[in-house]
């Protein structure tokens, strides 16, 4: 595994990768907004799409770039599909906590947890309290962490049909918490109340079939 590093030591260095990757786009994000004349974080109500023009088609290419730099780290380092996605989860979910994090840091922004935000633009506009995605992301590297640490010590996961219903119909119902004011915003309207109860549906359900998924894990080396 990634030139035979220890299970400590590749952790420590995709965090650390993932981290400055963060730091990057932060940065990225607050030269621009500056750069265009806003305050950082002065994002509601959204820019009409004639103002903005290919600005847009810009930032959605960001943000799928963005995939593929998290998706290559996680091929490289595991060495099964499943252990790939385990170390991409964790790419994802730390790059996101810290890219919060440096905005804070650089420039205060967001005051609050609570603060809603634009998470993706693809297919359309994700909108929801900094909160939500980063208890997202914490919950992917929780358990992309103890994944890759079952898998890597020749572990095998115990992965029913409805583990993987479970995880994708909790991903769902999370993505529609995000979603249910696309209409709203489009037309230049304020993010309404957050449907938090979609989103814990969604998140437990996800969580539970991870944590059980985890708990049966069996002797073995999975594929």
């Amino acid at each position: 595994m990634g030139g035979h590093l220890s299970f400590r030591t590749t952790a420590i260095a995709v965090i650390a990768y993932a981290l400055a990757m963060a730091y990057v786009e932060s940065a990225v994000v607050v030269y621009l907004q500056l750069a265009l004349g806003a305050e950082v974080g002065a994002i509601f109500p959204l820019r009409p799409a004639g103002e903005t023009g290919s600005l847009i088609a810009i930032e959605a290419g960001r943000e799928l770039t963005t995939l593929v730099m998290i998706g290559a780290v996680g091929l490289l380092v595991g060495r099964s599909w499943l252990e790939r996605l385990a170390w991409s989860a964790i790419v994802f979910g730390v790059w996101d906590i810290g890219y919060y994090g440096w905005l804070y840091v650089i420039s205060g922004w967001p005051p609050s947890l609570r603060t809603p935000d634009i998470l993706f633009l693809v297919p359309v506009p994700w909108v929801g309290p900094i909160w939500s995605p980063i208890a997202v992301s914490a919950v992917l590297v929780g358990v992309g962490l103890a994944a890759a640490s079952t898998l890597c010590a020749g572990r095998r996961l115990a992965i029913a049909p409805w583990h993987v219903a479970a995880g994708l119909g909790g991903g769902l119902l999370v993505i529609l918490s995000y979603t249910l004011d696309t209409g709203r915003l489009i037309e230049g309207g304020m993010p309404g109340p957050y449907p938090w109860p979609i989103f814990a549906v969604g998140i437990l359900a996800a969580l539970a079939a991870a944590a059980d998924s985890l708990r049966g894990a069996q002797p073995g080396a999975q594929r």
